[in-house]
């Protein structure tokens, strides 16, 4: 029998993260409500994309994102499409009249157990500046969706780091999870 099941030990803990090692694994654990993200697939009435620039510490580099945040790090009870829209807001100056969950799923099962949930976010109107909270440095793009994918690859080719998970996105706003194309 594989000693990966043996009890983990904690080799490090912080406020939203700890570092793991079990058995022959090493991973961290995210420690607030549920180890939960939200990743927030927005399109405003122009049919524009809405995307984050900021620079990110562990990579130590700009990168471009679709708005997206900690579910429950502000109050551990709040649901994820409440979390969704008060991320859309503080990250983009955008709220949304609804929220619905689209999938959840691992963001790296290798390294970590965080896992994303997926939110489409729908009646969107413009209600402030967006930025980030003041710890953040965020420059807000709305781009037209016809051109998303393409500005993407331009912003790839000029040294951005890009989560692979934006095509995903990009995907799930023309298709159900199923491959159908949205109506």
């Amino acid at each position: 029998m594989s000693n990966n099941t043996a009890e983990p030990r904690v080799v490090y803990e912080g406020k939203y993260q700890r570092m793991l090692v079990r058995g022959t694994w090493e991973y961290s654990e995210r420690t607030h409500a549920g180890g939960l993200a939200a990743i927030i697939i927005a399109v405003t009435p122009d049919d524009e994309v809405l995307f984050v620039e900021q620079f990110r510490v562990p990579l130590q580099a700009r990168t471009i994102e679709m708005p997206a945040g900690l579910v429950g790090d502000i109050d551990a009870g709040e649901s994820i499409e409440v979390s969704a829209i008060r991320e859309l807001e503080e990250e983009t100056g955008w709220t949304a009249d609804h929220a619905e969950v689209l999938m959840i799923g691992p963001t790296s099962s290798g390294a970590s157990n965080e896992k994303i949930a997926f939110v489409r976010a729908t009646g969107l109107r413009k209600v402030g500046a967006g930025g980030g909270d003041a710890s953040e440095d965020i420059t807000v793009h709305s781009i037209p969706r016809a051109r998303a994918a393409a500005w993407l690859v331009e912003k790839m080719g000029e040294g951005y780091e890009l989560d692979a998970k934006l095509w995903a996105g990009l995907w799930m706003i023309e298709h159900h999870l199923d491959g159908r194309p949205r109506g």
